[in-house]
Protein backbone atom coordinates (compact mmCIF):
# COMPACT_ATOMS: atom_id res chain seq x y z
CA UNK A 1 0.00 0.00 0.00
CA UNK A 2 1.66 3.02 -1.24
CA UNK A 3 0.76 6.73 0.44
CA UNK A 4 1.84 10.59 -0.37
CA UNK A 5 3.63 12.42 2.00
CA UNK A 6 3.09 15.78 2.30
CA UNK A 7 6.10 18.17 3.03
CA UNK A 8 6.95 20.10 6.73
CA UNK A 9 5.56 16.55 8.57
CA UNK A 10 2.21 17.38 7.74
CA UNK A 11 1.22 13.12 7.39
CA UNK A 12 0.33 11.27 4.59
CA UNK A 13 -2.89 10.19 2.71
CA UNK A 14 -3.38 6.72 1.00
CA UNK A 15 -6.19 4.35 -0.78
CA UNK A 16 -6.26 0.90 1.62
CA UNK A 17 -7.06 -0.89 -1.91
CA UNK A 18 -5.47 -2.11 -4.68
CA UNK A 19 -5.81 0.43 -6.88
CA UNK A 20 -2.18 2.48 -7.61
CA UNK A 21 -2.01 6.16 -6.80
CA UNK A 22 -2.25 7.03 -10.88
CA UNK A 23 -6.19 5.40 -10.44
CA UNK A 24 -6.59 7.11 -7.25
CA UNK A 25 -8.81 9.76 -8.30
CA UNK A 26 -11.59 7.31 -10.54
CA UNK A 27 -11.50 4.83 -7.64
CA UNK A 28 -14.08 4.86 -5.38
CA UNK A 29 -12.66 3.42 -2.16
CA UNK A 30 -12.29 6.45 0.31
CA UNK A 31 -9.24 8.24 1.46
CA UNK A 32 -7.26 7.60 4.77
CA UNK A 33 -4.45 10.08 6.55
CA UNK A 34 -2.34 9.54 8.90
CA UNK A 35 -0.97 11.57 11.04
CA UNK A 36 1.33 12.19 14.40
CA UNK A 37 -0.82 13.59 17.26
CA UNK A 38 0.39 16.37 19.54
CA UNK A 39 1.55 13.75 21.85
CA UNK A 40 3.44 11.88 19.06
CA UNK A 41 1.42 8.50 18.36
CA UNK A 42 0.69 8.02 15.41
CA UNK A 43 -3.13 8.04 14.57
CA UNK A 44 -5.21 7.71 11.12
CA UNK A 45 -8.58 8.48 10.01
CA UNK A 46 -10.33 7.64 7.10
CA UNK A 47 -14.04 8.35 5.36
CA UNK A 48 -12.33 11.06 2.60
CA UNK A 49 -14.19 10.80 -0.36
CA UNK A 50 -11.90 13.23 -2.23
CA UNK A 51 -8.02 13.88 -2.09
CA UNK A 52 -8.48 17.25 -1.45
CA UNK A 53 -10.69 16.72 1.54
CA UNK A 54 -7.77 14.16 2.95
CA UNK A 55 -5.25 17.06 2.59
CA UNK A 56 -7.31 19.52 3.93
CA UNK A 57 -8.35 17.67 7.01
CA UNK A 58 -4.18 17.06 6.90
CA UNK A 59 -3.48 20.82 7.26
CA UNK A 60 -6.13 21.36 9.70
CA UNK A 61 -4.64 19.42 12.24
CA UNK A 62 -1.53 20.92 11.32
CA UNK A 63 -2.09 24.40 12.01
CA UNK A 64 -3.93 23.46 15.59
CA UNK A 65 -0.38 21.38 16.76
CA UNK A 66 1.30 24.70 15.51
CA UNK A 67 -1.06 26.57 17.64
CA UNK A 68 -0.45 25.21 21.20
CA UNK A 69 2.51 25.36 23.00
CA UNK A 70 6.20 24.88 21.59
CA UNK A 71 7.77 23.67 23.56
CA UNK A 72 6.93 21.20 26.43
CA UNK A 73 8.65 23.16 28.82
CA UNK A 74 5.58 26.30 27.60
CA UNK A 75 3.25 23.48 28.21
CA UNK A 76 4.43 22.43 31.85
CA UNK A 77 4.63 26.70 32.60
CA UNK A 78 1.00 27.01 31.21
CA UNK A 79 -0.11 23.68 33.28
CA UNK A 80 1.30 24.96 36.52
CA UNK A 81 0.42 29.03 36.36
CA UNK A 82 -2.95 28.67 35.21
CA UNK A 83 -4.30 27.40 37.87
CA UNK A 84 -2.41 28.84 40.52
CA UNK A 85 -4.60 31.72 42.75
CA UNK A 86 -3.41 34.99 42.10
CA UNK A 87 -2.33 35.87 45.47
CA UNK A 88 -0.18 33.06 44.76
CA UNK A 89 1.12 34.01 41.99
CA UNK A 90 1.59 37.63 42.98
CA UNK A 91 3.41 36.26 45.87
CA UNK A 92 6.00 34.83 43.93
CA UNK A 93 6.18 37.68 41.48
CA UNK A 94 6.58 40.07 44.66
CA UNK A 95 9.65 38.02 45.79
CA UNK A 96 11.54 38.31 42.60
CA UNK A 97 11.81 42.57 43.16
CA UNK A 98 14.34 42.75 44.68
CA UNK A 99 15.66 45.95 43.26
CA UNK A 100 12.84 47.39 44.86
CA UNK A 101 13.79 49.90 47.69
CA UNK A 102 12.06 49.00 51.04
CA UNK A 103 9.41 52.29 50.86
CA UNK A 104 8.70 51.25 47.47
CA UNK A 105 7.90 47.70 48.99
CA UNK A 106 6.00 48.61 51.44
CA UNK A 107 3.69 51.10 49.45
CA UNK A 108 3.23 47.36 46.68
CA UNK A 109 2.42 45.86 49.65
CA UNK A 110 -0.08 48.27 50.76
CA UNK A 111 -1.50 48.44 47.20
CA UNK A 112 -2.09 43.81 47.48
CA UNK A 113 -3.48 44.73 50.44
CA UNK A 114 -5.95 46.73 50.66
CA UNK A 115 -7.38 46.94 47.10
CA UNK A 116 -5.97 43.92 44.87
CA UNK A 117 -5.75 41.08 46.85
CA UNK A 118 -9.40 41.63 48.25
CA UNK A 119 -10.89 41.81 44.43
CA UNK A 120 -8.65 39.53 42.63
CA UNK A 121 -6.88 37.45 45.10
CA UNK A 122 -8.91 33.91 44.98
CA UNK A 123 -9.56 34.25 41.25
CA UNK A 124 -7.40 31.76 39.00
CA UNK A 125 -4.56 33.22 36.98
CA UNK A 126 -5.85 31.36 33.75
CA UNK A 127 -9.56 33.40 34.24
CA UNK A 128 -7.66 36.56 33.75
CA UNK A 129 -9.46 38.64 30.29
CA UNK A 130 -9.88 42.61 29.65
CA UNK A 131 -13.48 41.88 31.34
CA UNK A 132 -11.72 41.08 34.77
CA UNK A 133 -9.60 44.02 34.65
CA UNK A 134 -12.13 46.37 33.35
CA UNK A 135 -14.18 45.30 36.70
CA UNK A 136 -11.40 45.50 39.04
CA UNK A 137 -11.02 49.20 37.68
CA UNK A 138 -14.99 49.59 38.54
CA UNK A 139 -14.58 47.93 41.56
CA UNK A 140 -11.71 50.51 42.88
CA UNK A 141 -14.41 53.57 41.56
CA UNK A 142 -17.38 52.26 43.17
CA UNK A 143 -15.06 51.88 46.76
CA UNK A 144 -14.48 55.91 46.09
CA UNK A 145 -10.54 54.70 45.70
CA UNK A 146 -8.83 58.21 44.87
CA UNK A 147 -7.33 58.60 41.21
CA UNK A 148 -3.74 58.14 42.13
CA UNK A 149 -4.39 54.88 44.19
CA UNK A 150 -6.74 53.79 41.17
CA UNK A 151 -3.32 54.67 38.48
CA UNK A 152 -1.03 52.69 41.18
CA UNK A 153 -3.15 49.53 41.99
CA UNK A 154 -3.65 49.15 37.97
CA UNK A 155 0.12 49.83 37.39
CA UNK A 156 1.04 46.87 40.17
CA UNK A 157 -1.76 44.62 38.43
CA UNK A 158 -0.92 45.44 34.99
CA UNK A 159 3.17 44.40 35.65
CA UNK A 160 1.82 41.00 37.18
CA UNK A 161 -0.31 40.14 34.00
CA UNK A 162 2.76 41.30 31.34
CA UNK A 163 4.52 38.72 33.51
CA UNK A 164 2.02 35.93 33.53
CA UNK A 165 1.37 36.72 29.46
CA UNK A 166 5.42 36.38 29.17
CA UNK A 167 5.15 32.87 30.49
CA UNK A 168 2.91 31.91 27.86
CA UNK A 169 -0.83 31.75 29.86
CA UNK A 170 -3.04 33.86 27.47
CA UNK A 171 -2.72 33.99 23.74
CA UNK A 172 -3.62 37.65 24.11
CA UNK A 173 -2.68 39.52 26.73
CA UNK A 174 -5.71 40.01 29.36
CA UNK A 175 -4.78 43.90 28.96
CA UNK A 176 -5.86 45.01 25.52
CA UNK A 177 -8.64 47.36 24.98
CA UNK A 178 -8.89 48.01 28.64
CA UNK A 179 -8.35 51.67 29.99
CA UNK A 180 -6.10 52.80 32.71
CA UNK A 181 -7.77 54.53 35.23
CA UNK A 182 -6.32 58.30 34.42
CA UNK A 183 -4.80 60.23 36.94
CA UNK A 184 -4.26 64.25 37.04
CA UNK A 185 -2.55 65.59 39.38
CA UNK A 186 -3.51 69.31 40.28
CA UNK A 187 -1.08 72.07 39.97
CA UNK A 188 0.77 72.73 43.38
CA UNK A 189 -0.14 76.09 44.89
CA UNK A 190 2.49 78.00 46.90
CA UNK A 191 0.81 79.51 49.52
CA UNK A 192 0.54 83.09 50.27
CA UNK A 193 2.66 85.24 53.19
CA UNK A 194 -0.47 85.90 54.66
CA UNK A 195 -2.00 82.03 54.56
CA UNK A 196 1.27 81.72 56.10
CA UNK A 197 1.14 83.56 58.93
CA UNK A 198 -2.74 81.96 59.54
CA UNK A 199 -1.21 78.92 59.71
CA UNK A 200 1.74 79.66 62.08
CA UNK A 201 -1.26 81.09 64.46
CA UNK A 202 -3.31 77.71 64.39
CA UNK A 203 -2.34 74.81 66.23
CA UNK A 204 0.12 73.32 69.09
CA UNK A 205 4.22 74.70 69.04
CA UNK A 206 5.13 71.29 66.98
CA UNK A 207 2.63 72.17 64.63
CA UNK A 208 3.95 75.77 64.25
CA UNK A 209 7.36 74.08 64.11
CA UNK A 210 6.31 71.86 61.16
CA UNK A 211 5.18 74.72 59.31
CA UNK A 212 8.00 76.83 59.88
CA UNK A 213 10.52 74.00 58.61
CA UNK A 214 8.69 73.20 55.59
CA UNK A 215 8.03 77.12 54.33
CA UNK A 216 11.81 78.19 55.83
CA UNK A 217 13.94 75.38 55.09
CA UNK A 218 11.60 73.69 52.12
CA UNK A 219 11.30 70.36 54.13
CA UNK A 220 8.46 68.43 52.96
CA UNK A 221 6.02 67.59 55.43
CA UNK A 222 7.13 63.88 56.77
CA UNK A 223 10.82 65.23 56.49
CA UNK A 224 9.65 68.03 58.70
CA UNK A 225 8.08 65.41 61.36
CA UNK A 226 10.78 63.51 61.59
CA UNK A 227 13.17 66.21 62.39
CA UNK A 228 16.48 65.76 65.03
CA UNK A 229 18.57 67.44 66.26
CA UNK A 230 21.29 64.72 65.62
CA UNK A 231 21.05 65.31 62.09
CA UNK A 232 22.74 68.76 62.62
CA UNK A 233 26.23 68.21 61.00
CA UNK A 234 27.88 71.74 60.86
CA UNK A 235 26.70 75.33 61.89
CA UNK A 236 24.36 75.86 58.75
CA UNK A 237 24.14 72.27 57.52
CA UNK A 238 21.25 69.71 58.36
CA UNK A 239 21.32 66.42 57.01
CA UNK A 240 18.18 65.15 55.88
CA UNK A 241 17.85 61.23 57.01
CA UNK A 242 14.44 60.38 57.66
CA UNK A 243 10.85 60.55 57.11
CA UNK A 244 7.98 60.28 58.67
CA UNK A 245 5.42 57.87 57.12
CA UNK A 246 1.72 57.39 57.09
CA UNK A 247 1.83 54.94 59.23
CA UNK A 248 3.61 57.20 62.02
CA UNK A 249 6.40 55.49 61.90
CA UNK A 250 9.78 57.35 60.86
CA UNK A 251 12.35 55.61 58.72
CA UNK A 252 15.25 56.13 56.84
CA UNK A 253 15.30 58.09 53.45
CA UNK A 254 16.38 55.94 50.28
CA UNK A 255 18.50 59.00 49.49
CA UNK A 256 19.33 61.02 52.54
CA UNK A 257 20.06 65.13 51.28
CA UNK A 258 22.34 67.47 52.75
CA UNK A 259 19.95 71.27 53.55
CA UNK A 260 21.83 74.23 53.84
CA UNK A 261 20.20 76.50 56.55
CA UNK A 262 20.03 80.05 56.00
Amino acid sequence: MAARTLAHGMGAFFKECEHPQNRWSKCLHPYTIRYRSSSGKQTEETGFSTQDLAISRLTEIYKEKRGRPSSQARAERIQKYGSMRFQEYAAEWIAGQRHLAPASMRHLESLMEHHILPALGSRRMNSFDHKVVDGFIRTMEQAGAGMATQANAFDKLRAILLDAHQLGLYAESPLTGVKPPQYDPSRAVIPTLRQLHSLREAGDDAFKLIVDLMSGCGLRNGEAAAVNLNNIVADDVYRIRAGHHVDRAVRPLETPESLAVP
